[in-house]
């Protein structure tokens, strides 16, 4: 007999600078001329070779039961087209998982972007579109040796939906 699966759902709030500070930065366009300052992505790619592409992603729907975070470097996402999308997250631990109750949900406009500080959480892209296309800026071995993710189906047997 199979145990039936609870769903929590998460509200996707759209995203801004303050609200995002727990889990990286939201990094909006600013003017060529200004010079470089904490507004703009504060980036650690020094644990390797930084890894700049773009990947193209189906639409899989908006439940997820596995998160996943980088404790060697920071990750840059961002569409491509100006589509908008969603990401969960939680802040950074060194816990083998993140606290159920810290992890939010957030949309992303397509004329932004978003770092994610080393060690935070994170499930998604999600979307709505058949497709989109987002740039990714990571190590270049980070899926391969700095992937560490926890899985709440096997763990509290719980899936997680992104809602408006």
């Amino acid at each position: 007999m199979s145990k039936i699966i609870a769903v929590q759902q998460l509200s996707a709030k759209w995203i801004t600078q303050e609200s995002f500070k727990p889990y990286g930065q939201f990094i909006t366009a600013s003017a060529d001329d200004k010079p470089y300052d904490i507004t703009d992505a504060q980036l650690n790619l020094q644990n390797g070779i930084p890894r700049f592409y773009i990947m193209r992603l189906y639409n899989k729907g908006r439940k997820f039961h596995n998160i996943t975070r980088h404790v060697q470097c920071t990750q840059c996402l961002g569409s491509l087209e100006g589509k908008d999308w969603k990401i969960a997250v939680a802040p950074p631990s060194e816990l083998e998982q993140p606290a159920i109750e810290e992890i939010r949900a957030f949309r992303i406009p397509g004329n932004g972007f978003i770092k994610l500080e080393q060690g935070t959480w994170h499930a998604g892209p999600y979307f709505d579109h058949d497709v989109v296309d987002f740039y990714n800026l990571e190590l270049s071995d980070t899926n391969e040796i700095d992937h560490f993710t926890h899985n709440f189906r096997k763990s509290h047997n719980l899936e997680f939906e992104i809602i408006e």
